[in-house]
């Protein structure tokens, strides 16, 4: 009887240790922490602002003068200066209804979003080989991936981006800046073989990350 005991302990215990494994894979390749880290990777410093869906992801580091966009679920990136930053779109059903543009007042999204079928994030940059970044908050389309739970929610999350949008190019004051010398790399992290791209330069990430920090 006592063996019979010892064996359904074990097997409980085993059970418990399965489940606590599980759950903590679960969380580190949680969609939103994968992209996390790898805009904390190019960026150098874990992104001020952020968002994510449907496997992109978007962010900023204003200490550090830059922003990174991300896809694949932060397995390519790329970045850019926040002198770079053109402006934002919001994306409604084909339709851009709100939007922030260099030398002209923000037009923020103030339709209702209740019956959106689709509402699109785009970013304009000063690059004419990656002039826009597009990230889908919302569609009523099955979609497996992780963001805003509704039409309301995504166009509250677009207006705070176009917001920030705004702020950036205010200070930045019109005209986007003459090219200054790159800026030092920040620290490689320990998941990729080689150090992420400074500011303005375009870098792919490779797929070959490390288990502690790389998105699988």
């Amino acid at each position: 009887m006592s063996d019979l005991v010892r064996l359904i302990l074990l097997l409980v215990l085993a059970g418990a240790a399965l489940t606590m494994l599980g759950a903590a894979v679960i969380w580190f390749l949680d969609e939103e922490r994968r992209i996390r880290r790898s805009l904390k990777h190019v960026l150098g410093a874990p992104p001020e602002a952020m968002v994510s869906a449907h496997g992109k992801g978007a962010g900023f580091a204003f200490s550090r003068g830059s922003m990174a966009v991300t896809w694949d679920l932060g397995a390519w990136c790329l970045v850019y200066r926040l002198d770079e930053l053109l402006g934002a779109e919001v994306v409604v059903d084909g339709e851009v209804m709100g939007r922030a543009y260099r030398s002209e007042p923000r037009r923020p999204l103030d339709k209702g979003m209740g019956e959106a079928a689709q509402v699109t994030l785009r970013l304009l940059f000063d690059d004419p080989g990656r002039p826009d970044f597009e990230i889908t908050l919302w569609t009523d389309a099955e979609e497996p991936r992780k963001g805003p739970p509704s039409p309301a929610s995504a166009g509250q999350e677009a207006n705070r981006w176009l917001a920030r949008t705004e702020a950036i190019l205010r200070r930045q004051g019109g005209a986007p800046k003459p090219v200054a010398p790159r800026p030092e790399p920040p620290p490689a992290a320990a998941f990729a073989p080689a150090a992420a791209a400074p500011p303005g330069e375009r870098d792919d990430l490779p797929d070959d990350a490390d288990d502690d920090e790389a998105p699988f």
